[in-house]
């Protein structure tokens, strides 16, 4: 069982990025871009409306301020900085989701705010301490790392993500995207790599070595060229494999009960 997760909402004013309407028939849930590195009021007001038509689970993709760069350059900013820029997205965020009539689900940070999170302190810790001030039953949807270390110390539900496109270094982060090879688009690889990702719990990195990786839901990048194919390829092959795609809150359900009843962490 798996829940598959999509970066939703990337448009900004006359600029157009994706096909969200074709994703949507695709997954699960929806991170949706607060308007830092990505996206603006209208576009997060038209993508939390059709994520809440269709049932799909609304999450917070907070980033930089980097509308330039897409929220994928570093940034050195405080602590107090990191924390006020993600709850302020946040808030913007739930707002069109109340004025829809769903809530949020999770939050996932976007691009290198999600890099330095996942493995530096300072970030990790701002980045937890916003959601938990806002709302402790948010799930903080992260890789395996610092990130997850500091939402669990602070009550938070955690859900582990594998990134269906991306390739893996062996220390579990990802290669950076300047570097060749780092964003996979051949489908059929990619589905692959997902499919052996959730039912064998490992994934092969850049220098061929398999790697553990916990994986609760897959992130199927937007913007990654053949975007809406390479999400049809895998979501058929983890089918064929016998993986059952579910919502978020099912999936760490059913996660938490295996757990309790003494099965696989």
């Amino acid at each position: 069982m798996v829940d598959l997760l999509a970066d939703l909402g990337e448009s900004f004013g006359a600029y157009r990025m994706g096909d969200d309407a074709a994703l949507l028939d695709v997954v699960t849930s929806a991170n949706v871009a607060c308007g830092f590195h990505a996206g603006d009021p209208r576009v997060m007001d038209a993508t939390v409306a059709a994520c809440a038509r269709r049932g799909i689970g609304v999450g917070a993709h907070p980033g930089f301020p980097d509308l330039v760069g897409f929220g994928r350059r570093t940034m050195e900013l405080t602590p107090h900085e990191v924390r006020t820029d993600v709850l302020y997205q946040i808030g913007a965020l739930d707002a069109f989701a109340r004025a829809h009539g769903t809530r949020l689900r999770h939050v996932t940070p976007h691009g290198r705010l999600g890099n330095l999170a996942m493995s530096e302190r300072g970030y990790a810790d701002a980045v937890a301490g916003a959601v938990a001030a806002y709302d402790p039953s948010l799930v903080m949807v992260t890789q395996d790392g610092v990130l997850a270390e500091a939402a669990e110390r602070l009550g938070l539900p955690v859900a582990i993500l594998g990134l269906a496109d991306r390739a893996y270094d062996d220390d579990g982060t990802l290669v950076r995207r300047n570097r060749p090879g780092a964003v996979i688009t051949d489908p059929d690889q990619v589905a692959a790599r997902v499919v052996r990702m959730v039912t064998e719990q490992v994934i092969s990195t850049v220098s061929g070595r398999d790697l553990p990786i916990r994986c609760d839901t897959v992130l199927l990048h937007g913007d990654t060229p053949g975007a809406v194919a390479l999400a049809r390829t895998v979501r058929a092959e983890l089918t064929a494999a016998g993986v059952r795609i579910e919502p978020l809150a099912r999936v760490l359900a059913d996660r938490d009960a295996a757990r309790g009843a003494g099965g696989a962490p």
